[in-house]
């Protein structure tokens, strides 16, 4: 699949410029070890989780929007191009891996299935080599379901950064979208300030990448 180069380039805040299908596994024999860092992202089925990328990386279609939620069981990665300026005016390149996890709490699922999953995400998060920050999508419409309450414990077990953020804030007005961010900041203490973020408007893009860039360029002198 041809890369896709955003038409922004020289914007002095952190920013994806490239992004590209890199690769699909389904065991740890498979996992990228590059030397190259990753976000992954992680949520319920039908959260908007590809929406979101797609908002992210400025490009539609990089993920597929599946009609069947909760039907992909593959780990996808997808090789990302940024660029960030330091305080000197300097720019610099950073090549990493945004991959998107299977979603979680699917339908019509046997308990066997679901424990298949929470197995085949444990071994990735524990063993990806460049994994270095996990984002656990909520929708912002429905800050207290049990379902992501005990994926959120499940997932600080396993001892990453974890960041939450918030789709579908479009669908709710200013009053109460504020009231379900103080929700969802209350029930999933310790993750820091949840984003607020819409695929449609991409309110929230600025956000998600400021938080991005401090786990892609920390190690930038």
């Amino acid at each position: 699949m041809a890369e896709k180069r955003n038409s922004n380039t020289e914007n002095t805040k952190f920013h994806i410029f490239s992004s590209a299908y890199f690769r699909s596994v389904v065991e740890r024999a498979q996992y990228v070890n590059d030397g190259k860092k990753e976000i992954a992202f992680i949520g319920r089925s039908n959260v908007g989780k590809s929406s979101l990328i797609n908002s992210l990386c400025s490009r539609r279609g990089l993920a597929m929007v599946s009609r069947d939620p909760g039907k992909t069981r593959t780990i996808n990665y997808f090789a990302i191009q940024s660029r960030s300026m330091d305080k000197e005016g300097t720019g610099h390149r950073q090549d990493w891996y945004l991959v998107d996890l299977p979603g979680y709490g699917f339908a019509r699922t046997s308990q066997k299935s679901k424990d298949s999953w929470s197995s085949f995400i444990a071994e990735y998060i524990k063993f990806s080599p460049g994994l270095v920050l996990l984002c656990l999508l909520i929708d912002l419409r429905h800050p207290g379901l049990p379902i992501d309450a005990k994926a959120y414990e499940w997932l600080q077990g396993l001892g990453l950064p974890i960041q939450i953020v918030c789709t579908k804030s479009d669908k709710l007005g200013t009053q109460e979208k504020q009231k379900n961010l103080r929700e969802v900041e209350r029930l999933f203490s310790g993750s820091g300030h949840p984003v607020a973020y819409s695929a449609i408007s991409h309110n929230g893009r600025d956000d998600l990448l400021h938080i991005i860039e401090q786990y892609v360029c920390g190690d930038e002198s």
